[in-house]
């Protein structure tokens, strides 16, 4: 039997076909996403469709992992009234602060939610609907998130279909599931008790809205038009996990387009500085994660500004000396999540006419990135979470030069495990899962051995890090007052 992952990112679409005993691939396809921090969700279906193609219809199980946090807003026959707001869209910032003070501070959010929003979460996109665009919100009659949205399209439209207003749309909004992994990033569910917190979406919106019902992790929600299971899906962070096999004691570190760190754990997370999330997995365990919004995009940048590719970024940073010659680089070129600085922008410090080079440059970006992350998987152990090996995921950990300065900025070796598509083959895992009906996942064996990284510690480059970091927490937009 066959099964097929997809992974609904912010930028692309990835399809896996892979055999549901063993996890082997057998087809894979992509399509791209069009690039902003809003996107109308038919350009994502089509997206399933062209990746899909020859894939899709093979498949007897399919399952979805999608970015997280993103607000899918729906009338009352179905019909979106806008673009989706995606999770890296921050405008909703001051909404955030406005919900935490009204709602009792960090620890009342923290204990009932296990997080405590930032602009990232649903919640916070619905308040930010409610107070800019008014009309909208009066329209609103459910909220989905675009896993909820394409498991349910998938369910309910032929290959062929465009559309899902009117009796379709209305059926969706009858039939649509979520899963407890994807709900718990949304700021309106509480991942201890596995319930919808639906007074707090209703008090973000300003009026009652309907919520997607939560599925068992392993349940067959539905199936496509050709006869295949749909499994309950999930959200990307939770599908990586899946996809990796994560146990206890691993801590992956992904580099996308955000950067995460996360861990599998037995009990639930509640961190009242917000700067860990408290989520659930895709399994009944808990996944608390710690994300930042710059990560991949800012090699993308500085390899642009060194005029090359992020291959070319590499070899230049593998040219510079450790610490890139006195030069320290913030990376909060897109405002950031961890720490919650929306508004912030990127700095560069230790600049001077002997170091000025673009060897120095990308070494910078690489320890920066590197940096922000090993704080990330610092603050997991602040809650308790053991940290027994490290993994190293995503596009970024294709780079060398990444891999060769993770150990020594960890401070731990570090494994990299085969490149794969880790979200789609998490989504294609769970889809063998429900397949299967049994307690537990398939065991997938690993595609190859991981690649084993040491260095030497160079706790300098953390401490200059930590000292432009907090130096610069008061700054407004990038500028000193």
């Amino acid at each position: 039997m066959l099964v097929a992952g997809v992974d609904s990112s912010t930028q692309s679409t990835k399809v896996l076909l892979c055999r549901a005993d063993d996890g082997e691939v057998v087809g894979t396809g992509s399509a791209p996403h069009p690039a902003g921090t809003e996107c109308d969700p038919a350009a994502w279906w089509s997206a399933l469709l062209e990746a899909g193609d020859g894939l899709l219809d093979r498949a007897d199980a399919v399952g979805i992992a999608g970015q997280q946090h993103g607000m899918i807003v729906l009338d009352d026959v179905g019909e979106v009234i806008r673009p989706a707001l995606l999770w890296n869209d921050l405008r909703s910032a001051a909404a955030a602060a406005d919900l935490v003070r009204e709602h009792g501070g960090p620890h009342w959010w923290a204990a009932r939610t296990g997080s405590v929003p930032t602009a990232s979460f649903t919640v916070t996109k619905l308040r930010w609907l409610a107070e800019h665009e008014p009309a909208s919100a009066e329209h609103t009659a459910a909220v989905l998130l675009p896993h909820d949205w394409l498991t349910r399209r998938l369910c309910s439209s032929s290959a062929a279909a465009s559309s899902v207003g009117g009796p379709a749309g209305s059926r969706l909004l009858a039939e649509a599931t979520t899963d407890r992994g994807d709900a718990s990033g949304t700021g309106y569910f509480s991942p201890a008790a596995g319930i919808w917190l639906p007074e707090l979406a209703a008090a973000a919106l300003g009026h009652p809205l309907r919520l997607p019902r939560v599925a068992d992790p392993a349940e067959i929600v539905g199936a496509t038009a050709w006869g295949a299971a749909v499994s309950a899906g999930t959200g990307d962070n939770m599908g990586a996990a899946l996809g990796l096999g994560l146990e206890p004691g691993d801590v992956a570190i992904s580099i996308g387009t955000s950067g995460t760190a996360f861990a599998v754990s037995a009990v639930p997370a509640a961190d009242p500085s917000g700067a860990v999330a408290g989520f659930a997995d895709a399994t009944g365990r808990f996944l608390p994660l710690v994300c930042t919004v710059n990560a991949g995009l800012v090699l993308f940048a500085v390899a642009a500004l060194a005029g090359t590719d992020v291959a070319g970024l590499s070899a230049l940073a593998l040219a510079a000396e450790p610490g890139a010659g006195g030069i320290t680089l913030l990376p909060y070129l897109d405002g950031e999540r961890t720490p919650d600085r929306p508004g912030a922008t990127g700095i560069v410090a230790g600049l001077t006419t002997r170091n000025a080079c673009r060897e120095n440059l990308a070494r910078a970006a690489v320890e920066a990135v590197l940096a922000s992350l090993a704080d990330a998987a610092d603050l997991l152990a602040g809650q308790g979470v053991p940290r027994r090996r490290v993994l190293l995921i995503g596009g970024g950990s294709r780079s060398e030069a990444v891999r060769a300065l993770a150990p020594g900025i960890f401070g731990t070796p570090v494994l990299v495990p085969e490149p794969a598509e880790y979200v789609a083959r998490g989504a294609a895992r769970q889809a063998a899962w429900a397949l299967a009906g049994t307690p537990a996942p398939p065991r997938w064996p690993q595609r190859g051995p991981a690649a084993e990284y040491e260095g030497r510690p160079q706790p300098d480059i953390r401490a200059k890090y930590a000292y432009l970091r907090d130096a610069t927490a008061t700054w407004t937009e990038g500028i000193p007052p």
